[in-house]
């Protein structure tokens, strides 16, 4: 930090230009060729490899690994893409720890797995920086399918559909395209403007016509689209942020982390970007640890991150924790927002309650604890905006308020398939959107050439 002294309230330029680089350099600095090989061979290469069952992609994980073990990183990235088109993202920002890396047989044997997302990433940029395109659009089919959103699963779809020679137009809301990867996640994670080359390596295939600021629900209805195209794929994700429920949450400096994350990302001038002195975010998954770690980096002196329950309970993997708590924020346990206490119209503090389990349910004990705090996020998860269907939910069944999905990805309307965070039983996870993306291409592509 720049003095280490901070005037009270929201303010920007907290730090000096040489601190928000090195704040906000690469989380997990690039693999050298040298350093992967010496990886690549820790690698048993195991016969019904657990890691690659763990992998929501099914991607040949002792496959790819052995290629960059005989030296061959464009063959491993041929692999990885087969199943993972964005496999250079999912490199950065998968959690490992709790998915392939977790399952390896180094973790149970010497706590120490190999490092799989380090060496998917090595293979992945050697290709994207190659610009090596392994796939060729197919002859076109006459056929035409819309994607309503831009994020992972609208992105993978879109891929897959072109490269069974359809034409595909993906319809994105937001001015750029690339989802939650472009204005979702935390800055350290892809920097140098990554999310954007992997959208120009995905779409170099051709056959994918893009279109942003178009907003379905608003530019455009369903009917339209089924009107006018062979199929609809629905991968806009999920536009609501689920309220506090707390008195006094419409203070100022009261903030969704999502809208935070969002515009940090979009953000050319780190310095430009107020931060408070005294943070707290409400939630436990990603994007309150996301918001909380860049909050800190932005300058905040101090971060406080509150959960309604334990640890082992929280979203957010131990891992993300653990950086949470390396970067000086705060994580608290079993407590509640109650109350927003706020002067002048500004929020000042908040007041949350104690929270344990009483016959297996989450309740609060009447017991409370105030937090000064000058800036507060809300990260207590996000919700689908059914209204957007326009008047097609009773069409297009759904399930815990989200979309109801088949196997394939099929919903109850016919021509109709959906994927990524806006359908039922979802993991929030950018692997989990692409694999889906992908799998709902594959269920479009047999009923059209049927």
């Amino acid at each position: 930090m720049a003095d280490g002294h901070y005037a009270d309230g929201i303010a920007a330029g907290r730090l000096s230009g040489e601190d928000y680089k090195r704040n906000f350099a690469d989380l997990h600095p690039p693999l050298d060729a040298h350093e992967a090989l010496v990886e690549a061979d820790r690698c048993y290469f195991c016969y019904d490899a657990p890691c690659a069952t763990a992998c929501p992609t099914s991607i040949d994980i002792p496959m790819f690994i052995r290629q960059i073990a005989t030296g061959n990183p464009l063959g491993s990235a041929r692999t990885i893409f087969d199943q993972n088109i964005l496999g250079g993202m999912c490199a950065r920002v998968c959690p490992t720890e709790t998915l392939c890396e977790e399952a390896c047989v180094r973790e149970e044997a010497e706590g120490k797995p190999v490092q799989i997302g380090r060496l998917q990433r090595y293979a992945t940029d050697v290709a994207m920086a190659a610009d090596r395109q392994f796939y060729e659009r197919a002859a076109s089919s006459g056929r035409k399918v819309a994607v309503v959103g831009a994020g992972p699963a609208g992105l993978a779809c879109a891929h897959r559909l072109a490269m069974h020679g359809h034409a595909v137009t993906v319809l994105e809301a937001r001015e750029k395209t690339g989802g939650l990867n472009e204005y979702g996640i935390a800055a350290y994670k892809a920097p140098d403007g990554f999310a954007q080359a992997e959208v120009d390596y995905v779409t170099a295939i051709g056959g994918i016509d893009i279109e942003n600021g178009k907003m379905l629900g608003r530019d455009f209805a369903l009917g339209d689209l089924l009107r006018d195209y062979d199929a609809v794929f629905l991968g806009m994700g999920l536009s609501g942020v689920n309220a506090l429920r707390a008195e006094g949450e419409e203070a100022g400096g009261v903030e969704n982390a999502v809208d935070y994350i969002a515009h940090l990302r979009q953000a050319n001038d780190l310095s430009s970007l107020p931060v408070g002195r005294r943070v707290v975010v409400i939630g436990g998954g990603m994007t309150a640890i996301d918001a909380a770690v860049q909050a800190r980096l932005l300058g905040a002196e101090e971060v406080t991150v509150c959960y309604r329950r334990g640890r082992e309970q929280m979203n957010a993997s131990v891992f993300e924790q653990d950086l949470a708590a390396s970067k000086g924020v705060t994580i608290r346990h079993w407590l509640q927002p109650k109350k927003v206490l706020a002067d002048g119209g500004r929020v000042t503090g908040i007041e949350l309650e104690y929270t344990a389990l009483s016959n297996g349910r989450l309740a609060g004990t009447g017991e409370t604890v105030t937090l000064k705090a000058d800036q507060v996020f809300k990260a207590i998860g996000q919700v689908f905006d059914a209204a957007v269907l326009n008047g097609s939910s009773a069409s297009i069944a759904l399930e815990g308020n989200r979309i109801k999905v088949d196997g394939e990805g099929r919903t109850s309307m016919p021509k109709v398939w959906a994927g990524g965070d806006c359908i039922a039983g979802g993991d929030d996870l950018t692997v989990s959107a692409v694999a889906q993306g992908r799998d709902a291409a594959e269920s479009i592509n047999r009923v059209l050439a049927g």
